[in-house]
């Protein structure tokens, strides 16, 4: 029995999801790193983009880590006065 013809452009699409989710996820992590363990880049962030600068804080406080919201403001309000 002959493959179906549509069966080789599946799989190449199958790795391509596959391809972007890994991207998507190291993506992520890269940029939860670089978060994690630069305020400059957190101030950035906030700058930039604050929707994903408060999912940062949102996903440390469900993880029980508490004060990085509360630390940043205090030295972001320290650099300004």
């Amino acid at each position: 029995m002959s493959p179906k013809p549509l069966e080789p452009l599946a799989k190449k699409l199958l790795r391509a999801v596959v391809v972007l989710e890994l991207l998507g996820v190291f993506g992520a992590y890269g940029l939860f790193h670089m978060m994690n363990s630069s305020r400059d880049f957190r101030s950035t962030m906030n700058r930039r983009f604050p929707s994903i600068l408060e999912v940062y804080y949102q996903s440390n406080e469900w993880a029980g880590v508490y004060g990085v919201r509360e630390g940043d403001r205090d030295a972001w309000s320290d650099k300004h006065d």
